[in-house]
């Protein structure tokens, strides 16, 4: 067993990839951490309150580990009201987004999404888009939580280490949902994880865990192969009957091939794979003009939960990674699981 396990009291090297946006609920993290896996909240898009409620119904479904993912704010440049004005005209049912967020309000519910984490004494707390402050860092540590960061290549991989994080998650460019590239290149970020897990495994010292385009054995053989002491999956946990994903999404997650995905800013500013779809293909001239995230996606907002409401998956976002045509059958927790860890 590594030592990674051992910290957590796992039994099975998986986690339970986040996936915010209402798409995780405690009944199927709490599902993960039962049969010894890493299940995983998600702070994104919630309120702090919603949080705090998401964890205390978590501690009574299980007395396993689990982890709250938190996004870590980024510094933007304001776009001009002229480009903020072309997009709400653009995009169906902007006139009801609420207005922008400041970077001092995103900065605030951070905060106060660490301090929920520190007085349920969490047992891991994993961040995507950046590297925390200091101070919660080792406000974490002191608490004896176990920190995961996020990288996208080995220099973030090496920064998050150089910063203090126990465990980091590989995202390979085959991920479903948002980059969690933070720092710039020259060239790209999208690195697959064939490339990613070896560079990264030779660059730290500390546990790697693979993501991106996992969904059967076989991609869990091939990560350890090539150095990660785990993985983490996403997509195929959308199938899982504990999973509270809609039907339309549902529907759509069958009947994609991996050559339907490709990466857009077009629903929240920040790079995501998805599901190709009306809303994409609409709009891809328009594509290098999204505007920074989160402006973006708080007037997408009520255009998505408008689509989803009337099972509209043409204006949706369809996250999955491009192992999403092997996602081919009907699946609970307890099976993906075993499907993943069989010899």
């Amino acid at each position: 067993m590594t030592d990674w396990l051992k910290t957590l009291s796992l039994t099975i090297p998986v986690i339970q990839a986040p996936m915010a946006g209402g798409l995780v609920t405690p009944d199927l993290a709490a599902a993960v951490s039962n049969e010894g896996a890493l299940g995983s909240l998600a702070s994104g898009y919630l309120s702090p309150d919603m949080l705090e409620k998401q964890v205390v119904d978590m501690q009574q479904l299980t007395d396993r580990a689990f982890q709250v993912n938190v996004f870590v704010p980024e510094s933007r440049k304001e776009p001009d009201e002229d480009s903020v004005e072309t997009w709400k005209n653009r995009i169906p049912f902007a006139e009801q987004a609420p207005p922008f967020s400041s970077e001092e309000e995103e900065w605030e519910d951070f905060h106060k999404k660490i301090s929920i984490i520190m007085k349920y004494n969490v047992k891991a707390c994993s961040f995507t888009f950046g590297i925390p402050p200091d101070e919660a860092i080792q406000a974490l540590k002191k608490n004896g939580c176990c920190l995961i960061g996020t990288a996208t290549v080995p220099q973030e991989a090496i920064m998050l280490e150089e910063r203090g994080m126990d465990i980091i998650v590989l995202q390979g460019s085959e991920a479903g949902g948002h980059r969690g590239s933070f720092l710039p290149v020259s060239g790209e970020s999208a690195l697959g994880l064939m490339s990613l897990i070896p560079q990264a495994a030779d660059a730290v010292t500390i546990p790697v865990i693979a993501a991106g385009g996992i969904a059967d054995r076989r991609g869990v053989q091939a990560a350890h192969c090539l150095g990660a002491q785990g993985v983490q999956v996403g997509t195929p946990f959308l199938m899982c009957e504990e999973c509270d994903v809609s039907e339309t999404y549902r529907r759509e997650l069958k009947r994609a091939r991996g050559t339907d995905t490709r990466l857009t800013s077009l629903f929240s500013g920040k790079p995501a794979r998805g599901i190709v779809n009306q809303w994409m293909q609409e709009q891809q001239a328009e594509e290098a003009n999204a505007l920074p995230y989160l402006l973006q996606n708080t007037l997408t907002k009520p255009m998505r939960k408008h689509a989803a409401r009337e099972k509209d998956s043409g204006y949706m976002s369809l996250w999955a990674g491009q192992s999403v045509g092997m996602l081919n059958r009907p699946a609970n927790v307890k099976s993906l699981l075993a499907e993943l860890c069989s010899k």
